[in-house]
């Protein structure tokens, strides 16, 4: 295998994204009870060019003022820095941009908005620790899930309820130590 992948930083395994990802969660699965101490060093340049493609090109621009366009001029310089600042641990978030929406009462709700960048490197971090996270959550578990929402669900659990059944539990985060995000 090391003849394939070479010894350059930042260059990505022959696997694909979807391979990789299928690799950790058949893992999460098969050992529910493993914590996992590492598993930054699934993202690579192919890995974030994924995210970036599956990233928001028309949200707004935080507070760089870069467009997801202008970011995708020089795509292949730009991930490989945040890469290699990644990995190295030196990687650090810029502010959020502070925004508000107003309401039908007249008053304002506060988002943030990231930078691209950001929102890359998030959407990269959020596919590794879905694809650990999804196994612990049961059938019957809709909030905040890749095809799934809150909408989805309330039947389902009003049923198992009604049924004289637990509502399903909120999934532990105990697989994953505290402050650790371990790159290799």
């Amino acid at each position: 295998m090391e003849l394939l992948e070479g010894k350059m930083h930042g260059k990505s395994s022959p696997e694909s994204v979807s391979t990789k990802l299928q690799k950790v969660a058949d893992l999460a699965k098969q050992a529910p009870e493993m914590v996992f101490t590492t598993l930054a060093h699934h993202i690579d340049l192919v890995f974030l060019k994924e995210a970036f493609h599956l990233t928001r090109k028309d949200a707004a621009s935080g507070v760089d003022q870069q467009t997801a366009a202008e970011y995708e001029e020089q795509l292949d310089r730009n991930l490989t820095s945040l890469l290699d600042r990644f990995k190295s641990g030196t990687y650090k978030a810029p502010p959020v941009k502070r925004a508000y929406i107003p309401k039908t009462n007249g008053a304002a709700r506060p988002i943030g908005i990231p930078t691209i960048e950001d929102k890359v490197l998030q959407r990269a971090v959020t596919m590794v620790l879905g694809a650990v996270y999804e196994q612990d959550f049961l059938s019957c578990s809709y909030g905040f899930r890749p095809g799934r929402g809150s909408v989805h669900g309330g039947g389902v659990n009003s049923e198992v309820v009604q049924a004289g059944g637990e509502p399903p539990a909120r999934t532990e985060w105990a697989r994953w130590p505290s402050g650790q995000l371990a790159v290799r």
